[in-house]
């Protein structure tokens, strides 16, 4: 998405400026960035089927009767692409996950299901700072230092 790009690099030049390379201490202050990264997992999450588990006993889950020691997946793909969860599910729009009051972005700190790119509650993945901050400073150090396009072939 082009125009993502370069509101991405806008905010790289702005924080970062040209005269050096993106620092770590400088991702809690690229705010697009850090939605860009979200955005990109809520649609396309690095593990699409979550919590494989079997059910401990019979039981009714909106119609479906689920019988006892049945494996039971949560497709984080169609959660995060749910209507009724998501406005315009199917369009990447980074924007999102800004708040509108201030300039944090929304770090599931809440427990949001909606975007289980790397699971919620306990069973979450222990790596997910890790895993966060790597892709953000990837693709900044990708973005700052480097103007991308689509091949014409």
């Amino acid at each position: 998405n082009p125009s993502v790009m370069k509101k991405l690099q806008d905010e790289l030049e702005s924080v970062v400026g040209l005269g050096r390379m993106v620092c770590e201490s400088d991702l809690p202050r690229l705010v697009y960035l850090q939605a860009v990264v979200k955005e990109n997992l809520r649609l396309h999450p690095a593990g699409p089927l979550l919590y494989r588990r079997l059910s401990a006993e019979s039981c009714d889950v909106l119609g479906y009767k689920i019988p006892q020691n049945t494996l039971v997946l949560v497709n984080a793909w169609a959660i995060g692409r749910n209507p009724k969860s998501w406005e315009d599910a199917e369009v990447f729009k980074p924007e999102r996950f800004i708040e509108k009051v201030g300039s944090e972005v929304d770090a599931n700190e809440n427990q949001n299901i909606r975007c289980l790119g790397f699971g919620a509650g306990r069973r979450r993945c222990p790596g997910q700072q890790l895993g966060t901050l790597l892709v953000e400073f990837g693709l900044a150090q990708l973005l700052h230092c480097f103007n991308w396009r689509l091949s014409s072939d």
